[in-house]
């Protein structure tokens, strides 16, 4: 005879009733690009950088909403290294213009070519990226090359070498080539890597056995999914671009002298740094507060657009 083990069970009463599986209809399904909203908005230094990103790109935009002053008429060699005065309020350069002035134009000419390089370099790394991750084989043999060799030269060197062979033509188009010419291979690896990852994934070999090309599963699955990272690096891109621009305009290979530009200023005030220091570190600071912004920019969607970094 088997010896009976009493069970003991506790009181209705006294045991609560969670729904552990239950569905909450009202709310929304998760996705990627939710879930990243509810990281950044709680992050302050997004709030900062996002600000300070809009302040610059309005004053690139909208000019006369931050002065009324000429950058370039009114100068008069009188107010040569001049400080602070009346509606001048940062003073004057060694020509006699308002420094304010100029840093509030010359953000045009920065934000256009750190945007148009940026641009250029993503279409270049993710039309190569995307190729070479997807159909693999002796395509991604010849195009992963093509990047290493563009990979190895640094694009500030190769910047330099094409602004001088076409010193004729020093303007943003030009200085936007060569920069972002040069910088696209970073996008590439960093998108292949991404895409040898996603194409993988049962919804692609899904889509493909349901009959569609692999070109149009490229495009509408793999490759929407594959472009967080780049994102990311993009974002940090345009502000290495405006140092690009301020890089070359400093050593004498970038914009043209009569452009307005950071770089132009602080290439133009270096001679005097001595006697008027102020009209280097102002633009300086602009350019450096700029830059700034856009890389806190970019490090707040990194982390937001990172599961793991999330989680953290």
């Amino acid at each position: 005879m088997s010896k009976q083990i009493p069970h003991y069970v506790a009181p209705v009463d006294k045991t609560p009733v969670v729904e552990v599986d239950s569905v909450k209809l009202g709310e929304k399904p998760g996705s990627m690009w939710r879930d990243a909203w509810r990281s950044i908005r709680r992050r302050p230094l997004f709030y900062i950088s996002a600000v300070i990103a809009l302040v610059f790109i309005a004053m690139a935009l909208f000019p006369t909403w931050f002065t009324h002053v000429s950058p370039t008429q009114g100068c008069t060699l009188a107010n040569s290294n001049a400080g602070p005065q009346g509606d001048h309020i940062l003073g004057f350069t060694r020509q006699g213009c308002d420094i304010w002035a100029r840093i509030v134009w010359g953000a045009q000419t920065s934000l256009a070519v750190g945007i148009i390089s940026t641009l250029l370099g993503s279409f270049l790394g993710v039309l190569f990226g995307i190729f070479a991750g997807f159909y693999g084989g002796w395509t991604d043999s010849v195009l992963s090359r093509i990047g290493d060799i563009f990979f190895s030269i640094p694009y500030i060197l190769a910047a330099v070498v094409v602004m001088s062979v076409f010193s004729d033509y020093r303007n943003v188009w030009t200085i936007s080539l060569a920069i972002g010419g040069f910088a696209w291979a970073s996008v590439a690896r960093i998108l292949r890597s991404e895409v040898l990852r996603v194409k993988n994934q049962d919804y692609v070999m899904a889509a493909i056995a349901l009959g569609r090309s692999r070109f149009t599963t490229m495009m509408s699955h793999v490759l929407p999914n594959s472009l967080m990272p780049v994102i990311v690096v993009t974002t940090l891109n345009l502000g290495l671009a405006m140092v690009g621009e301020a890089t070359l305009s400093f050593l004498g290979v970038g914009m043209d002298s009569s452009v307005m530009s950071w770089g132009n200023d602080i290439s133009d005030a270096q001679t005097t740094l001595r006697t008027a220091p102020m009209a280097l570190i102002y633009p300086s600071i602009a350019l450096t507060v700029a830059v700034l912004a856009f890389i806190m920019l970019g490090e707040v969607l990194r982390d937001a657009l990172d599961p793991k970094a999330r989680t953290r």
